[in-house]
């Protein structure tokens, strides 16, 4: 440990050793990420009988993760991002084999119970985007999020893809076929946390936390105040990656459902959340290099335009066109991409490494409780009125990011 403590050229090194893990776990994660989002909403579907309550299982699982993330960040403040992380994953991997078993067995409660654990796994793979930056300079944070993101794309495209795939192993097994993602999921994930936990040595946040000490105890007073906690910054930083978390997760959990309606097949459904995904992950390497470039505020204010975007595009898309619906939710998961990765930047800029990680933690409780909120309310607003006006509301509600970034901007505490 202490040679990359001493050693710049070792802390180099480990930086990139840091990135090529957290991608290997990111492609698993990815994967059991997606899965269970393609099909969450269409197995509540059947199992309940109605369409009203479809947003549940985003909202659950959104809920779980919520709690998960307080739970990854303290573990990760306290004993490292090696063991938080870990921790997260398999957790999310047996919730994942909770809701085979409850659809399986046609029990509502455990289902229930099952995707709140499953919130632990999608917690986790939003969570390893903070890895990378432990050890990363002010010029590079943009871009080591962007690189723990795009690694995502890998599995996050190929596990939507595979629904059709899994649902057929699924039936030859005697479990029904709307469960069948979950088994990826649930592999995925525990791949995940055993990569992490098996190569993700020496811990890189407990690295910093040592460099950071040790700069403490020979610098000047003067020099240790160049790093300021920015409680505006941290807020600015919080509301941007919450209100797209909103509108992406609201949007998305009832595409599944909307495409059903209009006769889609699960296969078709599953292209368009692939490309969703794809969109929320692949854009993120230069998303990254962008939010380092030209700032944080201006690729905040690119969110909220390309969320509108997208929300207006689903509404006034006919419902039985497969090509637009693919242009919006393709739209809504960059505008998540570019919030997401100005506001992680904005945090990890106004905070120090001693309460990093639980900050984090924090910030992403609050990502995950909009999310619920996105997620419950998406169903309601669709039964009580239409999908069209659902994707307006979103849209139009992503533009509060413009004013949020002119106050975040218009001060300093």
């Amino acid at each position: 440990m202490q040679e990359y403590i001493d050693n710049q050229d070792k802390q180099k090194q480990l930086y990139k050793r840091t990135l090529i893990i957290v991608v290997i776990s990111q492609m698993f994660g990815g994967a059991g990420l997606a899965a269970g989002i393609t099909v969450g909403a269409l197995l509540a579907e059947q199992m309940l009988g109605t369409d009203a309550f479809a947003g549940l299982p985003a909202a659950l699982f959104t809920l779980g993760s919520a709690g998960a993330a307080l739970a990854v960040g303290r573990l990760s403040n306290r004993y490292g991002r090696r063991m938080g992380l870990a921790t997260g994953f398999i957790t999310g991997g047996l919730g994942a084999i909770g809701v085979v078993i409850a659809a399986l067995i046609n029990s509502i409660f455990l289902l229930f119970v099952s995707l709140l654990i499953y919130g632990a796994g999608t917690a986790t793979n939003l969570q390893a985007r903070y890895a990378g930056t432990d050890l990363a300079t002010n010029r590079q944070r943009g871009t080591a999020v962007s690189i723990a993101m795009v690694s995502t794309t890998f599995g996050a495209v190929a596990g939507p893809n595979l629904v059709d795939v899994m649902g057929d192993f699924a039936l030859s097994i005697g479990i029904p076929e709307l469960a069948g993602p979950f088994l990826l999921s649930a592999a995925a994930f525990i791949l995940a946390g055993l990569v992490l936990f098996a190569f993700l040595r020496p811990d890189p946040f407990i690295v910093a936390l040592k460099i950071n000490a040790n700069k403490q105890d020979t610098e000047s007073s003067v020099n240790q105040g160049k790093n300021p906690i920015n409680k505006k910054a941290i807020t600015a930083g919080a509301i941007i990656m919450v209100l797209t978390q909103i509108v992406m997760l609201a949007i998305m959990t009832m595409t599944p459902v909307h495409m059903g309606d209009h006769g889609h097949s699960l296969r078709a459904i599953g292209l368009v959340i692939g490309f969703h995904i794809g969109a929320m992950y692949l854009p993120s390497l230069f998303t990254g290099i962008l939010v380092d470039k030209i700032g944080r505020p201006a690729m905040a204010i690119a969110s909220g335009v390309t969320l509108l975007a997208s929300g207006v595009i689903a509404a006034i898309a006919p419902g039985d066109s497969l090509f637009l619906m693919i242009i919006s939710l393709s739209l809504l998961g960059i505008g998540w991409n570019f919030g997401l990765i100005s506001g992680t930047s904005l945090i990890v800029d106004s905070t120090e490494p001693s309460i990093r990680a639980k900050t984090q933690g924090t910030v992403d409780v609050f990502i995950a409780l909009g999310g619920v909120s996105g997620g419950a309310l998406s169903g309601m607003v669709v039964a009580g009125s239409s999908f069209e006006m659902l994707s307006i509301a979103g849209g139009v509600l992503s533009l509060i990011l413009i004013p949020v970034v002119i106050w975040a901007r218009s001060s300093k505490d």
